[in-house]
């Protein structure tokens, strides 16, 4: 029963939390953050919120991180406000890196294709040959 409303919990915090940095936060580090998923604990207590930058350098990432860090507890703030919850969980935020790993399995399998299609001519050349 608690693993339902957890997870109902964490989808609203998601919605929240995209409308307070849309809304309420000014700080331009955090204008090109997109949050990705909301992990939070049995007892609702943590919520660990995962975010992406568009921006692929690690400058950029490190003050977006940062720009997220001071906002937390405007955020925290306004979700306690939003939510009808006895105990406001605590937020943090939290680079997703799942993107970045489905690139490079994507990379991978590319590079395994283009193998086996040099590997399939190369069999291929030496079949004609005999």
């Amino acid at each position: 029963m608690a693993k339902f409303r957890a997870e109902r919990v964490s989808q609203e915090i998601l919605r929240d939390v995209n409308d307070i940095l849309r809304k309420n936060v000014k700080d331009p580090r955090v204008e090109g953050v997109t949050l990705t998923d909301v992990d939070i604990t049995g007892d609702l207590q943590q919520a660990t919120i995962y975010y992406t930058t568009l921006s692929e350098l690690a400058s950029e990432r490190e003050k977006a991180q940062k720009g997220l860090t001071k906002a937390s507890g405007l955020v925290r703030s306004e979700i306690g406000k939003r939510l009808n919850l006895y105990k406001t969980p605590e937020i943090t935020f939290e680079r997703d890196r799942s993107i970045e790993y489905g690139s490079h399995i994507d990379k991978l399998l590319a590079q395994l294709r283009k193998n086996d299609d040099f590997d399939s001519s190369m069999a291929d050349s030496e079949a004609d040959e005999k």
